[in-house]
């Protein structure tokens, strides 16, 4: 008996132990594949030669700067020396990095506390470890009514989410266990890569293309802390408020009392616009409108501005370090946009961090209604950001609470014991070595002749270079598609300022006192800008490079031009990701061209009330090189096979060709 006592003892301590010790150390783990596991590793595969230096957005080789001294070298400069360590870190952050987000996102999203459990969650994962997969299958844990769409407990829902063969994750969920719980963040890697379903291996780069992001920001507990990303406006929220909180909040001698939308009205609407998001797409802007945009993929060199409607068009890496730094800022942490709320969105500070909160799962960040605090104060307590608002590991640039166009969401992310900048150019020289695996290193010759056909419809006026593209942006006047995303950045312009920033060696935490420096943007035209903000007309979007769209479909902005393997039944979105199809790339890319197939992918989509609400038409691009426009059924296909292949060093050895 008394052994029986000693052992229970000692396996009591043990535990306490162990608990302690991941209590402690706080252990996470994050899918980070090898090169063997990868298709198109930088640093262990093929990639870009992009040795050198960019200076604020100017890339520059290692001979253009032989005879400059150390101090012209210096980071103090703006001069980032691209080598291996610098795509090496990239990597690294682009699978690892969430820069604190699984903060927002599972104690105030509740991404792990709805119907999505993270038990299940893990028992999908070790279900398809041994083969991968591009789309996790789970089971719901519960019954859920979102959306006015009914759950049942044990149905299986597509999540889109990778899982690379012999991971323990999916790619890009970071898992950690902090403060006693479980937490799931989000890194780059969750959108911006893909597991080859034939391989089980990452192509690095290419985008998720069925990414359910929507259906599981629906499924969380707390989807109104996502709310600016869909359709409710301040108009919609005043009517999920009772006459009862607005006289409450009209009497309060306190000042304290915020009127706050019904959390089940809130909860509702929010999660109907989230449910029409198509798969692979993700609303990026906060223009309170619900049109997502498809997830791009990450083959950026060459391919700037950066963006649908080149917004990314400042800074370093040409814009790139801008995008990059949208993503973390603003995506993933709602109330990185507190101090903007009342410009942006016409709702008061007060209670817009009050509908980001009420309905928290963790009690430790839930606002009650009944609080003696507001509910700025209560962010104040549990906030460690000492000079903006938000979870996110985040620094306030000089033009804070302003925007500019280097900052369009008003904050910068960065780390603690970082630079500044220091890991977002680090992801932008990662992104920039990338090229989609390819088994030649140079065109065939009907590749050949589709670039030949390319060039004769006249492709190469707007797609040119070898990254195909002009680097422009063209009013949406002239490309005729769904206009609203191309006006997604016009109420940004009230709260417009000059960009300036900081050295970059400056470290984080940013010292008191610290010199300020002018952004560099004389290479911008006026004209481009106003397009850009859609100030003083309808707005525009980029010329879209061509690489790496094999990897791509489906096409478009919004992905609305869709097809699957067969042309006659499997037509738009509706045809193909609403019903569980996977787009076509080959037969994408004709619908793309040829104008009636297009018909039938339009009038499909507008069949579909999803679609409509979510902007997702198919429409716009009405350049097409078909048997109207003069060509034949082989030249489409030449070049079809040309588009699949495009790269850059192919484009470069063509170029060559013809100039011998």
């Amino acid at each position: 008996m008394k052994r029986i006592i000693v052992v229970g003892i000692c396996l009591f301590i043990g535990v306490v132990i162990i608990l302690a010790s991941i209590t402690y150390m706080e252990p996470s783990y994050a899918v980070n594949p090898k090169g063997e596991h990868s298709l198109n590793h930088p640093l262990e595969h093929d990639m870009n030669d992009i040795y050198g230096y960019d200076v604020w957005g100017k890339s520059l080789s290692l001979n253009d700067v032989e005879e400059w001294n150390e101090e012209q070298r210096s980071l103090h400069n703006g001069v980032v020396e691209v080598n291996d360590d610098l795509i090496g870190l990239g990597r690294d952050l682009f699978y690892e990095e969430t820069f604190n987000n699984e903060e927002y996102i599972t104690d105030v999203l509740g991404i792990l506390d709805g119907p999505l459990s993270v038990w299940n969650i893990s028992k999908a994962v070790l279900a398809a470890r041994k083969e991968g997969t591009d789309n996790l299958k789970v089971e719901l844990a519960e019954d859920a009514t979102i959306g006015g769409r009914t759950f049942k407990k044990g149905d299986v829902i597509e999540t889109g989410l990778d899982v690379p063969k012999g991971a323990w994750a999916p790619l890009g969920m970071p898992i950690s266990f902090r403060e006693g719980r479980l937490k799931a963040g989000i890194s780059c890697a969750a959108c911006h890569a893909t597991v080859d379903r034939h391989t089980g291996k990452v192509i690095e780069g290419a985008p998720n293309a069925n990414f359910n992001a929507g259906l599981m920001l629906a499924l969380a507990s707390n989807s109104a802390a996502y709310f600016t990303n869909t359709d409710i406006d301040e108009e919609k929220i005043k009517n999920f408020i009772v006459e009862q909180e607005w006289m409450k909040e009209k009497e309060s001698n306190t000042e304290s009392y915020v009127a706050l939308p019904d959390i089940q009205k809130m909860e509702d609407a929010v999660d109907r616009a989230l449910l029409n998001w198509p798969k692979g797409n993700f609303d990026s802007t906060i223009d309170l409108e619900n049109n997502p945009t498809q997830i791009p993929d990450s083959f950026t060199l060459d391919d700037h501005p950066y963006g649908w409607n080149g917004f990314a068009a400042v800074g370093p890496f040409k814009g790139l370090t801008s995008l990059n730094n949208n993503v973390h800022a603003q995506n993933s942490d709602s109330l990185a946009q507190v101090d903007q709320s009342n410009a942006l969105f016409n709702i008061d500070k007060e209670r817009y961090i009050g509908i980001l909160l009420q309905n928290a799962p963790n009690k430790n960040y839930r606002y009650a209604s009944d609080s003696a605090e507001k509910p700025s104060e209560l962010l104040a307590r549990i906030d460690h950001n000492e000079t903006v608002w938000g979870f996110n590991d985040m620094v306030r640039p000089p033009t804070y609470p302003k925007l500019s166009l280097f900052t369009p969401n008003g904050t910068i992310i960065g780390s603690e014991g970082y630079t500044v900048l220091e890991e977002l150019n680090a992801l932008s020289a990662y992104q920039n070595a990338l090229k989609p695996p390819s088994e030649t290193d140079q065109y065939t010759v009907i590749e050949a002749s589709g670039r030949d056909v390319f060039n004769r419809a006249g492709c190469v006026s707007c797609h040119a270079g070898e990254g195909r593209t002009n680097h422009r942006i063209i009013p949406n006047e002239q490309v005729k598609a769904e206009p609203s995303r191309a006006k997604a950045f016009k109420d940004t312009v009230k709260l417009l300022e000059e960009a300036w920033f900081y050295p970059l060696d400056t470290p984080i935490p940013i010292p008191e006192g610290t010199e300020m420096l002018k952004v560099p943007t004389d290479h911008l035209e006026n004209d481009q800008v106003q397009l850009m903000l859609a100030n003083g007309n309808e707005g525009g979007y980029k010329v879209k490079g061509l690489v790496g769209l094999q990897f791509s479909a489906p096409y478009l902005h919004e992905g609305g031009i869709a097809v699957g393997s067969n042309k006659d039944s499997e037509l738009g979105l509706s045809g193909t990701h609403e019903k569980g199809i996977e787009p076509d790339a080959y037969n994408s890319l004709l619908a793309m061209i040829d104008r009636n197939l297009r018909r039938k992918v339009i009038e499909a989509n507008e069949l579909s009330q999803s679609l409509q609400h979510s902007h997702s038409t198919g429409a716009g691009h009405h350049y097409y090189v078909d048997e109207e426009s003069g060509f034949t059924a082989e030249e489409q296909d030449a070049l079809i096979q040309y588009l699949l292949s495009i790269d850059l060093e192919k484009e470069r050895i063509a170029e060559r060709r013809e100039v011998n």
